[in-house]
C-alpha cells in the first residue's frame, strides 16, 4: 500500500526539503516543479520511493490541473492507503507599490500564488471525490496573509485569498460522505529564496525589507530541513483539518 503524495515547488526551498524527507518505501511522490532535480531522483532509488517528476509553469495551471486530474483517474486506488496535495509552490512576485506594476508581473504572481492552488486542488478533489481513503490538502500560507504589508500587496493578496479559499473549502467537504481534510498553514520564516528576495526589495518601495535583514542576522530563519520536518508533522496530526487556517508555531 502507498501513500500518494503531490507537491508543487519541490524543486528547491522548503518543498525540497519536503521531498525529500517524503521519500520512503511505502510512497508514491508526485513532484510538480519548474525543473526536476536529479538528486531526489537518486534518493528515490535508493530508498525504493515510486518518485514521479513533471516540469511544469504554474502561471499556465489549468493545462497542469488537466492532466493531474487525468494522472490521479488513472491510479490503482486498491493500491493506495493515503492521498495528499500539497500545495507548496510560490513567488513573492514584483516589491513595491501596486501602481507602477507591470501587469504580466501582477498576473503571474496571481496565477502562482492562488489561482495554482486552487486549479490543483478542484482537480485532486474531483478525481478524488469516490476514494474511500484518507484526503488531504495543504496548502502553504504564510504570516503575510494575515498581516498586511507595505510593498506586498500581490503576495499578501494572494496568501489571504488562500487561507479564505480553504475555510471555504472545509465547509464544502465537511458536506461529503469522505471528504478531504484541508488547512491552509503559515510555516514560520525559513531561510529560502524568497527570504533572500524580500532582504534585496529596494527600500524606497519596501520599507519593511530592513526586518527581513535583521532575522537574517539575528539567526532568527528556520532552516528549510527543519521548516520542512515541522509541516509534514502537521500534517500527520490526527486533528488536522480541525482549523482550516493554523500556523506551524501556534502547533
Amino acid at each position: 500500500m502507498k501513500h500518494l503524495t503531490i507537491l508543487t515547488g519541490a524543486s528547491r526551498g522548503m518543498g525540497l526539503a519536503m521531498a525529500t524527507q517524503l521519500c520512503r518505501a511505502d510512497a508514491l511522490l508526485l513532484c510538480i516543479s519548474r525543473s526536476t532535480s536529479a538528486t531526489l531522483e537518486s534518493l528515490a532509488r535508493e530508498r525504493g520511493t515510486t518518485l514521479v517528476q513533471w516540469p511544469a509553469d504554474l502561471s499556465d495551471a489549468a493545462d497542469v490541473a488537466a492532466r493531474l486530474q487525468a494522472w490521479l483517474r488513472g491510479q490503482d486506488v486498491a493500491q493506495l492507503a493515503s492521498a495528499t496535495l500539497i500545495n507548496n509552490a510560490g513567488m513573492v512576485g514584483r516589491l513595491g507599490p501596486l501602481d507602477p506594476a507591470l501587469p504580466a508581473d501582477v498576473a503571474t504572481t496571481l496565477r502562482v500564488d492562488l489561482e495554482a492552488p486552487v486549479q490543483l486542488s478542484a482537480a485532486f478533489l474531483t478525481a478524488t471525490r469516490d476514494w474511500v481513503l484518507p484526503k488531504k490538502i495543504l496548502n502553504i500560507s504564510s504570516g503575510l496573509g494575515r498581516r498586511a504589508m507595505a510593498g506586498a500587496s500581490l503576495y499578501c493578496a494572494a496568501k489571504a485569498g488562500m487561507d479564505h479559499f480553504s475555510r471555504c473549502v472545509a465547509l464544502d467537504e465537511a458536506r461529503q460522505a469522505h471528504g478531504t481534510r484541508i488547512v491552509s498553514l503559515a510555516p514560520g520564516v525559513i531561510d529560502t529564496d524568497m527570504q533572500t528576495d524580500l532582504r534585496a526589495g529596494d527600500p524606497a518601495r519596501f520599507p519593511d525589507g530592513a526586518g527581513f535583514v535583521q532575522l537574517k542576522e539575528t539567526g532568527m530563519l528556520t532552516s528549510p530541513g527543519d521548516a520542512a520536518a515541522r509541516v509534514l508533522a502537521y500534517l500527520a496530526r490526527a486533528d488536522f483539518g480541525a482549523q482550516p487556517v493554523a500556523d506551524v508555531r501556534d502547533a
